[in-house]
Order: structure tokens, then C-alpha cells, then sequence
């Protein structure tokens, strides 16, 4: 699902785009919040595991799971290393 990132807001809806934006913005704070040293890198991974778990469990109830199906795509690209949201 993250290797079909939306290009344009049109394709896809704008509501669904400005999840993507909502996860760089998020991406950001955390590599900021990691240079800072205000968290710690064993923190980070912590925190986005849980937020994985977390959107795993809400998409088996969701009316939209593809928004929390989404989230997941996104938190578990950024734990592997790579950009969160590859645009």
C-alpha cells in the first residue's frame, strides 16, 4: 500500500493526501525530537511499535480501515529505514 503513494491530491482524494502529509510532518518532529536527544533512538522504535500495533488493532474495527492500514505502511517504512512517505 505505502509503494502507491499518492502523486497528486486528485487521484486519490484529499482527505487520503493529507494523511500522507500528516505522516511527514510526524516523521519530521520524531528525527527532530532524535537530534535533539530529547528521545532516544531505542525510544523512537518503541513509540512507532506501539503506533504500529496500535493502527493494526483500530483497522479490524474501523468503518475505513485503509486510513489505519495506511498509518502502519508508513510507521513500518520509517522503522526498516526508509522515507516514511516517498513522494
Amino acid at each position: 500500500m505505502t509503494d502507491d503513494l499518492p502523486k497528486h491530491p486528485t487521484r486519490y482524494g484529499f482527505a487520503k493526501f493529507k494523511l500522507y502529509r500528516f505522516g511527514r510532518i510526524c516523521e519530521s518532529l520524531l528525527i527532530a525530537l532524535r537530534e535533539l536527544k530529547i528521545v532516544s533512538e531505542q525510544e523512537t522504535r518503541d513509540l512507532l511499535t506501539d503506533v504500529v500495533a496500535a493502527h493494526k488493532e483500530a483497522a479490524h474495527t474501523a468503518r475505513a480501515p485503509e486510513k489505519h492500514q495506511a498509518v502502519v505502511g508508513i510507521v513500518q517504512r520509517i522503522l526498516a529505514g526508509k522515507d516514511g512517505v516517498p513522494f
